[in-house]
């Protein structure tokens, strides 16, 4: 058996809410082994040998009444993402956080590069289905604003979700 995480689009935002206890069973209902959720933002990791993306999805949607788009990564496929060192050593700090938006589709390299805004955010690394970003905490506190632009380049023609890469580096432990 494989560890894999499946990266949940849009839960626990407004009224998309999943319990991780709801979760848990979604996913042992589908016959998935260890399951185990990680933080409350749509991350689950679960033992398969080949997880059907659309299975997935069906079940979650029937479960919890509205579509949830779900990346799947292999533990292995995140230990590899992790061991490249995408931010080439750097690490967060008060003022810079680390984010990686995982695609379903090799489309990454679709990106118009570089990409950045100055003070904003920066996209360090591309592989075929993530992007390595860099954002930057703006006068008004908040961190990489115009990250949205990234995420319009690809519509919705591919599905995205991005995590903040000390969440990466949970699941892949």
């Amino acid at each position: 058996m494989t560890r894999h995480l499946a990266l949940l689009r849009g839960v626990n935002l407004g009224k998309r809410q999943v319990k991780s206890a709801d979760l848990k069973a979604v996913f042992e209902a589908m016959g998935y082994a260890n399951v185990k959720t990680l933080l409350a933002s749509g991350n689950v990791l679960f033992d398969a040998e080949n997880p059907d993306r659309s299975t997935i999805e069906a079940a979650l949607e029937q479960r919890f009444g509205f579509d949830i788009g779900t990346v799947l990564r292999s533990q292995d496929e995140l230990r590899a993402l992790i061991a490249a060192d995408p931010f080439k050593g750097r690490r967060e700090d008060p003022d810079t956080k680390l984010y990686v938006t995982f695609l379903d589709a090799p489309e990454a390299g679709s990106l118009p590069m570089p990409c950045a805004v100055e003070g904003d955010f920066e996209v360090v690394q591309l592989t075929a289905r993530e992007i390595c970003i860099l954002a930057f905490r703006m006068p008004n506190g908040r961190f990489g604003e115009g990250m949205d632009q990234i995420w319009k380049h690809f519509g919705k023609r591919v599905l995205w979700t991005s995590r903040n890469f000390n969440t990466v580096l949970k699941a892949a432990a």
